[in-house]
């Protein structure tokens, strides 16, 4: 980001100071993995739309949403599993194998001639995303145990994303002026064993393992931390706002550019890149005010900006060939409430799970999170189809309002760390060192509360 000062542009301190992370090592070398990973997945997805259209031509469209649902699907389902095994294998191991899975099924894309293959290898190439994604997002916090810096880290991770949402196609774009589409699926091949490279020369440590013994106990053991946590309740309603908005984005984006405003193709991606600029923004100036400012303020203002832009979006579908400044600016409202979000998810599940509970909390982020997007995607695209803009974006919105609800009322105000609460004599007496007796068979102390092996439920009278 820039600022203008004396007329003279120069590099805003934010900007410089998620740079400086880039001093650390490993940090430096997971987040080129993540990023060369991440382009190597846009180019996969536009390759993927090629290769649909070679296979079934005018049904290429039905091919693609079955993929995209099957992606969705395997998100949901494959991530808590993963989570489960997190600790059991050294996750340097575990994430270098998963990118050579995904190196290996895209290379055997360009190859299928039946469009069973294509949602075959879809699968496998998803799971081990779904794999891949929250056992990364688990690891830095441990390479970056400094909060300052991993807030630093969260911000350059969005920044990544929306950057390679951005400049994915364009990149795709450039290549296909040279070579045919098929080349695309090596060159993401090629990004993933580099990934899988700079993971391998990176030091990560391994897991803490869990205490949770059964297989169906450590998958489910990220769902049950997010029920028995208000804050984290307060997150899974946030995940529906951001789905529920951010699906006109995702779904309704091209539609609304050609058959409501009448504009051409180079104005989808200008208006797509207004709602990733919304979102840059946010990441780069949001670390310095996380540090004065609780996450529960950040985020649900983001709410009541993502809901400010839907209700926009409703406006413009009132009128007749819409405007095209206006839509800029209701895209990048999108793009800011997205950022404001999303940033400072990762603060909030870290304060809220134990080392070894990590991996699973972060899994069931992932799946929870894409569960929402389960839910928009279809009310975006077909409601749309058969009722207009007005009408969807509006039951959307009512979906983000409920998600909206849900974060103020289960996110409670006074949100401590620190939390006073009680012990009967069936605690491990280790955990009691520093508990003072208050009844016959009841021990009370204070320390960071999360749920875990000492915690099942959140304490009800808290000081």
């Amino acid at each position: 980001m820039c600022t203008y000062h004396g007329g003279v542009l120069v590099v805003s301190q934010e900007f410089r100071v998620v740079l400086s992370l880039f001093r650390h090592r490993d940090y430096r070398h997971l987040f080129t993995a993540q990023l060369v990973a991440l382009f190597g997945t846009g180019l996969t997805t536009v390759a993927l739309g090629l290769l649909a259209y070679d296979l079934a031509g005018a049904d290429a469209g039905a091919v693609l949403g079955t993929a995209l649902a099957i992606k969705m699907v395997t998100y949901v389902t494959v991530a808590p599993l993963a989570g489960a095994y997190a600790d059991r294998v050294p996750r340097r191991v575990m994430l270098v194998c998963l990118d050579l899975v995904r190196a290996l099924v895209v290379l055997a894309l360009p190859f299928v001639d039946q469009v069973w293959q294509i949602y075959a290898l879809i699968v496998v190439l998803q799971s081990a995303s779904a794999a891949f994604t929250p056992t990364f997002q688990a690891v830095l916090p441990d390479i970056l145990p400094d909060e300052r810096d991993y807030t630093r880290a969260l911000s350059a991770s969005q920044l990544a994303s929306t950057m390679e949402s951005l400049l994915s196609p364009v990149l795709a774009a450039a290549v296909l002026t040279l070579v045919s589409f098929h080349w695309l699926f090596t060159g993401t091949s090629v990004g993933f064993l580099t990934s899988a490279a700079l993971v391998l020369t990176t030091r990560i440590p391994d897991a803490v393992r869990s205490h949770r013994g059964g297989v169906w106990d450590r998958t489910l053991a990220g769902a049950r931390i997010y029920a028995a946590t208000p804050r984290l309740r307060g997150v899974m309603g946030l995940n529906l706002v951001v789905a529920a908005v951010g699906s006109v984005v995702m779904v309704n984006t091209v539609n609304y550019v050609r058959d409501a405003l009448g504009r051409g193709q180079a104005d989808v991606a200008l208006l797509l890149a207004a709602n990733g600029v919304g979102t840059m923004l946010v990441a780069l100036l949001l670390p310095r005010v996380l540090d004065r400012v609780r996450e529960r303020t950040v985020t649900l203002t983001g709410a009541a900006v993502l809901l400010a832009g839907i209700a926009g979006a409703i406006g413009l579908s009132t009128v007749d060939g819409g405007s095209w400044f206006a839509a800029l600016a209701v895209w990048a409202t999108v793009g800011l409430g997205t950022g404001l979000v999303l940033t400072p998810v990762g603060r909030v599940l870290r304060r809220s799970s134990a080392s070894a509970d990590r991996p699973a909390v972060f899994a069931a982020q992932f799946s929870l999170s894409h569960a929402c997007w389960l839910l928009a995607y279809p009310i975006a695209g077909w409601l749309a189809t058969e009722a207009g803009f007005s009408t969807t974006w509006i039951v959307l919105a009512g979906l983000g309002l409920l998600g909206a609800v849900v974060a103020v009322r289960a996110w409670p105000r006074a949100d401590h760390d620190v939390l006073e609460h009680t012990h009967d004599d069936t605690t491990d007496p280790a955990h009691l060192t520093d508990a003072i007796q208050v009844d016959d068979g009841l021990w009370q102390h204070r320390h960071e509360y999360v749920i875990d092996r000492e915690h099942d439920r959140w304490p009800t009278a808290t000081r």
